[in-house]
């Protein structure tokens, strides 16, 4: 256990994790220079096609004789559940710095996690290579939140590689060695995934005993006995071996077939020892809820295990079957922010082949009845009558943004004209600033992120936390294209804000539907009042064409009979969304 070090890289988006990540493994020759590539823990395409890391992934070096365990983490605040679940299964952490950027929302976010588990964080400053750099400025602002000495602090350009073997010999030196609670096994179930050869691969960290092929074992949470087919590390592939030991880190291949008995936080434990369970994680409650339905019908079982196998690899999702007359049966999914969700849908799309309708994404309403019941509201059409309401809640968000001083205005102008509360303002130092707001979820839950880059000229960081629930008056609005309700596409309003969003919807709708062979009517409606209505022309054949010469009656009669045609398609014609009409309408006004 003295060879061992655990440790995880934490950091803001974009402020080169995996690129320190790949050099550590280049450095420590864990991985053949032939087959060495950029990003080369992000296993999935979705990564590396937008430069972000979404799923945290194990990798195992050795330096100086010593085991080093890296987790490489997700930098963006909906992976936050991501980051937490690897600061439990590590002694140490690397707090990555932009030289240029500085400290930003997330680093801090993230920096705390890793105090509260209480770690050890070796701070560095990475892309001391660039023109732009400011070593010294970024070294007192670290210093300012930290509280450590400046020579602590190791400077690095994972690019190039500058600095990374002083941080691996800091690694060596600073995170401690694994300290075992007692000799029983315990392993704690930290991630898991579906391979589609070996069936459910479970990532584990020991706290206790070691595991070998043949041990027969139980899952505590689900009661669960199996064995152990097969074990290994991550170099950063699988690599089969015949033992593990206590403060290890390693993935185990296990008889279990049912997707849901190998639960992220679970402990494992020996079948002959009644050992207790180590105190997992605490249970991630959803923001953002969305419908998922298949667009054919037959396709929701397929719908059901693809989202199972998802599950596994993303412990923060939550779904339960839902149906609709208008889409059939599908689920009910929860997740931490719009980004979660649209990586969601799209592997959906990639992995499993599927090709969805999801609903307009809502925030959960607490709904207090007279009768004294009290309901969670997901989505819109659960919304009881009103005579049967006491009173609404939506959940707020404490949301933190970090910005340089000049943006001060403009950015404060803008998060109160989105019902922001003003709380707190603090100086980092002289031209940097953290303000800090309450304000309703359902305000931050589009686009709110790129309006504050756009106002900050991308200076700007964002993080947030649940607040609490608080009192609001909301409205269902119903949206109909050919006098016809779109169930999907209604959504959850303010009262006083139904007609200016009804217009919205009508007029982004009229821009992206496609044109038919008949006028299409767009109306926004609460209950049986319209606040908004919008009409698109429609295509126009020219029948007359054909014709030359002779009466003028004769073409008369042809567009009359046009005329009469069109009115009957406008009475039974059936039109086709097309899913970026859900995106168009969520999408606010640029500003």
């Amino acid at each position: 256990m003295n060879n061992i070090r655990n440790f995880c890289i934490i950091a803001h988006i974009d402020h080169g994790k995996s690129t320190l990540a790949d050099r550590m493994l280049e450095v420590t020759n864990t991985v053949e220079k032939r087959k060495m590539k950029n990003q080369i823990l992000d296993q999935m395409d979705l990564e590396r096609e937008r430069g972000i890391t979404i799923k945290l992934q194990p990798a195992r070096m050795e330096w100086q004789g010593k085991i080093l365990n890296l987790i490489d983490t997700p930098g963006h605040v909906d992976f936050s559940y991501e980051v937490s679940r690897s600061l439990a299964a590590v002694e140490g952490a690397l707090l990555l710095v932009d030289a240029s950027q500085g400290v930003e929302a997330q680093t801090l976010a993230n920096l705390y996690l890793a105090l509260e588990q209480d770690l050890e964080v070796i701070p560095v400053i990475n892309k001391i290579d660039l023109p732009a750099a400011d070593v010294e400025k970024v070294s007192q602002e670290i210093i300012g939140i930290l509280g450590c000495k400046k020579e602590e602090i190791l400077l690095a350009s994972a690019k190039t590689g500058q600095g990374v073997e002083a941080i691996l010999d800091a690694i060596v030196s600073r995170v401690p060695a694994p300290s075992s609670l007692q000799g029983d096994l315990q392993a704690l179930i930290f991630d898991s995934t579906y391979d589609e050869y070996r069936g459910v691969v479970i990532y584990v960290r020991l706290f206790g005993g070691s595991l070998k092929k043949g041990d027969k074992i139980k899952f505590v949470a689900s009661g669960e006995e199996s064995e152990i087919l097969d074990l290994g590390y991550f170099k950063p592939h699988w690599v089969s071996t015949e033992q593990v030991f206590d403060g290890e880190i390693a993935y185990l291949i296990t008889g279990v077939k049912d997707l849901e008995k190998a639960q992220v936080g679970d402990t494992i434990i020996s079948l002959t020892k009644n050992t207790p369970a180590l105190p997992g994680y605490k249970e991630i409650k959803p923001m953002v809820y969305a419908g998922i339905f298949p667009q054919e019908g037959d396709e929701y079982h397929k719908l059901r295990e693809a989202i199972l196998k998802l599950k596994l690899s993303d412990s923060s999702l939550t779904f339960e079957p839902a149906s609709s007359q208008a889409l059939g049966f599908g689920f009910r999914c929860g997740f931490l922010g719009l980004l979660h969700l649209e990586i969601f849908q799209e592997r959906l799309k990639r992995e499993f082949d599927l090709h969805l309708v999801v609903t307009i994404p809502t925030v959960a309403y607490r709904v207090y009845l007279k009768n004294g019941q009290e309901l969670v509201l997901t989505t819109p059409n659960e919304l009881p009558d009103f005579s049967k309401i006491e009173m609404i809640e939506e959940p707020y968000m404490q949301i933190e943004i970090l910005t340089p001083k000049k943006y001060l205005g403009d950015l404060m102008n803008y998060v109160i004209s989105q019902k922001g509360i003003s709380k707190n303002t603090q100086y980092l130092d002289q031209d940097r600033l953290i303000i800090t707001f309450d304000i309703p979820l359902a305000s931050i839950l589009v686009d709110f992120y790129d309006n504050i880059k756009s106002i900050s000229s991308g200076y700007a960081s964002l993080n947030y936390n649940f607040a609490d629930y608080r009192p609001c008056e909301i409205v269902k609005m119903d949206v109909l294209v050919a006098e016809n309700i779109v169930e999907a596409l209604t959504i959850l309003v303010y009262k006083d804000d139904a007609h200016k969003v009804g217009k919205r919807i009508v007029s982004r709708l009229k821009d992206v539907l496609p044109r038919q062979q008949f006028v299409l009517k767009i109306q926004a409606a609460v209950g049986s009042k319209v606040v908004a209505s919008e009409k698109l022309s429609a295509l126009r054949k020219d029948v007359t064409a054909k014709l030359y010469g002779g009466n003028v009656t004769r073409k008369r009669k042809l567009l009359e009979k046009q005329k009469k045609g069109k009115k009957r398609m406008s009475q039974s014609g059936k039109v086709d969304i097309p899913q970026e009409a859900y995106l168009a309408v969520l999408k606010k006004d640029k500003r």
